[in-house]
């Protein structure tokens, strides 16, 4: 992913979305909670889409639309949309 979307960077194509997919479970409880102040903000001071893909609970409490996905088993999973 990060090459197509330095790709599409190089073409001057405008991103309007930021995906995080490292590091929610190493952080304090403190410091997530600041991390969530910092996205947040950035969301809603932007047009930018942010995604953050964890398995970390208790950032469910702090995402209103989420995705989750559930394996049911011999290589298939649901996917639930909420919010």
């Amino acid at each position: 992913m990060a090459l197509a979307l330095s790709d599409l960077a190089s073409k001057n194509v405008e991103i309007n979305s930021l995906f995080i997919d490292e590091g929610f479970g190493t952080l304090d409880p403190e410091t997530l909670d600041q991390t969530l102040d910092t996205l947040e903000k950035l969301q809603a001071e932007s047009s930018k889409t942010i995604g953050i893909i964890s398995h970390v609970d208790s950032l469910k409490e702090r995402i209103a639309t989420q995705i989750q996905l559930t394996r049911n088993g011999q290589g298939y999973s649901s996917l639930k949309v909420i919010g």
